[in-house]
């Protein structure tokens, strides 16, 4: 999942950056390059960890993700709201858009990893505590509580 992601990320930024107005120095547009400069490195973490075979945990990703995903919001909240006074093309915020789209569908998918983690522990936790076995069959049988199945009591 993250390996995909990193490359098309890597992809994505830097036509943004060529497509980044030239006037970007103009008075109170230089947030939107602090926010392309922010995501570039972003971007860099996550590609450097794939080119060091560093496996990504699902908490990781969601965080770096959602970080990721809240920095494309701002860029394109700040890049519709200037678009005529900082001169940004709007294929540069139609980009943005698409890109932030698929970033938000990664962090959905790492997030999900990481709900669906915390509840196969606490599931295993409540089956310890009730002394059934990880492993299932926290029945009758398997706990040694006694229950379902009787031994005959009497002669056989």
């Amino acid at each position: 999942m993250a390996s995909g992601a990193i490359a098309m990320l890597g992809l994505a930024v830097a036509p943004f950056l060529a497509a980044a107005p030239a006037n970007a120095q103009a008075s109170g547009c230089e947030q939107l390059q602090k926010l392309i400069t922010e995501r570039q490195s972003i971007v860099s973490r996550l590609a450097a960890a794939q080119k060091a075979k560093k496996k990504m945990t699902p908490q990781d990703a969601c965080s770096t993700f959602g970080r990721l995903s809240n920095n494309g919001d701002a860029a394109i909240k700040f890049a519709s709201a200037n678009q005529d006074w900082c001169q940004i093309p709007a294929s540069f915020i139609e980009g943005m858009q698409a890109d932030n789209k698929k970033v938000a569908g990664f962090r959905t998918q790492a997030c999900n990893a990481v709900k669906q983690q915390a509840a196969m522990q606490r599931r295993a936790q409540q089956q310890q505590a009730r002394g059934g076995s990880p492993f299932g069959g926290a029945d009758s049988i398997t706990s040694g509580a006694g229950g379902g199945m009787r031994v005959p009591q009497g002669a056989l």
